[in-house]
C-alpha cells in the first residue's frame, strides 16, 4: 500500500498553514481529486475520499483494489466553500464522500453539469434544488472562485437531449490564477483551440490511458497529457488519475519523459502533497 506524503492531522495542518499564505495552493487527494485554496477559501474538484468502489466491486470480476491509503476523512474537511464534479462516475461523484462533506459544510455549493443534476440529487438523496447545475458560458461564482466548463470526451463528447454536456472539464479562476481540470477525457477535435486562449496556468490531466481489457472508458495517456499541456500553453502540468486502483493505473514515467522532451514544466505530486503558484509563476519543473 502506497502511503500519502501527508495525511490526516499532518495534511490538515499543512492546509491550515497554507490557507493564510499568499498565492494559490493545491493538493492532490487521489485519482482526479484536488483541494484548492486561495485567499483563505477552499474548494474541491472531483473528490473521492472513500472506499465505496472497492466495496461495490469486491465480489466481482473487476475488483477495485486500492493502491494508496486515503489522505483524509471527508468529515474533517469542514472548511469547504464548494465542490465541483466533472461527471457521474463514482470516482468523481461519490456519495460516500459528498454526503459527509455536506454534513460538515451545510453551506457548501455542490456543482455538477446541469445535465447530471437530477442524477446527482438521486445519488446523494437530496433535493435537486440543493445542487448547482453548470452549463457552458455560464460561470458559477463561489467565494472568490469562478467555475466555468469546457467539453470533456470520455471517450467522446456527449450531450443530453437538451444539448447539455454530460462530461466536462473545469476552468477555475482565482485571483490571477487559472486552473484547467480536464475531468476524464481523451483528445477531441478542437480541444486545443478551445483551451489555448484561456491562458491556463496549471493543467490537471489524467494519464491512465486506454486499455480495452479494463472495460472502462479511457483517458489521455501520459505522453498525450504532456503534449496537450504543451499545445495549450499551460505553464505547469500535473498528472492525476493513477495509483488508486490496481486495475486502472499507469506509470508517470511516459508523462515525465514527454514533458522533458517538449520543455513542458511539470510537477508530479504524491497524494496529500501541495503545489503552490510559485511553481507556475516562476516556471519551475519539479520531477
Amino acid at each position: 500500500m502506497i502511503e500519502p506524503l501527508q495525511s490526516d492531522d499532518v495534511f490538515l495542518a499543512d492546509v491550515a498553514t497554507a490557507r493564510h499564505r499568499p498565492g494559490l495552493h493545491l493538493w492532490w487527494l487521489a485519482q482526479s481529486g484536488f483541494l484548492i485554496s486561495y485567499a483563505g477559501n477552499c474548494v474541491l474538484l472531483d473528490p473521492y475520499l472513500s472506499d465505496s468502489l472497492t466495496e461495490k466491486y469486491a465480489a466481482t470480476d473487476k475488483p477495485h483494489v486500492r493502491m494508496t491509503r486515503r489522505v483524509i476523512d471527508p468529515r474533517k474537511l469542514d472548511f469547504i466553500a464548494a465542490a465541483a464534479c466533472t461527471h457521474n462516475h463514482t470516482d468523481h461523484l461519490d456519495a460516500q464522500t459528498l454526503k459527509p462533506l455536506l454534513d460538515v459544510n451545510p453551506n457548501m455549493v455542490l456543482i455538477v453539469p446541469e445535465a447530471n443534476r437530477v442524477f446527482a440529487a438521486d445519488r446523494l438523496g437530496v433535493e435537486v434544488e440543493a445542487i448547482t447545475g453548470i452549463q457552458e458560458n455560464a460561470p458559477v461564482e463561489v467565494e472568490g472562485f469562478s467555475f466555468s466548463v469546457v467539453p470533456a470526451a470520455h471517450e467522446k463528447v456527449e450531450r443530453d437531449a437538451a444539448g447539455r454536456l454530460t462530461h466536462v472539464g473545469y476552468i477555475v479562476r482565482a485571483g490571477p490564477h487559472t486552473i484547467y481540470h480536464s475531468g476524464d477525457t481523451v483528445l477531441y477535435e478542437g480541444m486545443v483551440d478551445i483551451l489555448r486562449p484561456l491562458n491556463i496556468d496549471v493543467a490537471l490531466l489524467p494519464i491512465n490511458g486506454r486499455a480495452p481489457e479494463r472495460r472502462v472508458a479511457g483517458n489521455l495517456s501520459g505522453a498525450e497529457a504532456a503534449r496537450l499541456a504543451h499545445d495549450i500553453g499551460a505553464k505547469l502540468a500535473i498528472p492525476c488519475h493513477y495509483d488508486l486502483f490496481e486495475f486502472n493505473t499507469a506509470s508517470a514515467g511516459p508523462f515525465v519523459a514527454e514533458c522533458e522532451k517538449l520543455g513542458q514544466a511539470y510537477c508530479v505530486l504524491k497524494n496529500g502533497q501541495r503545489a503552490t503558484s510559485e511553481l507556475w509563476t516562476k516556471g519551475i519543473a519539479d520531477g
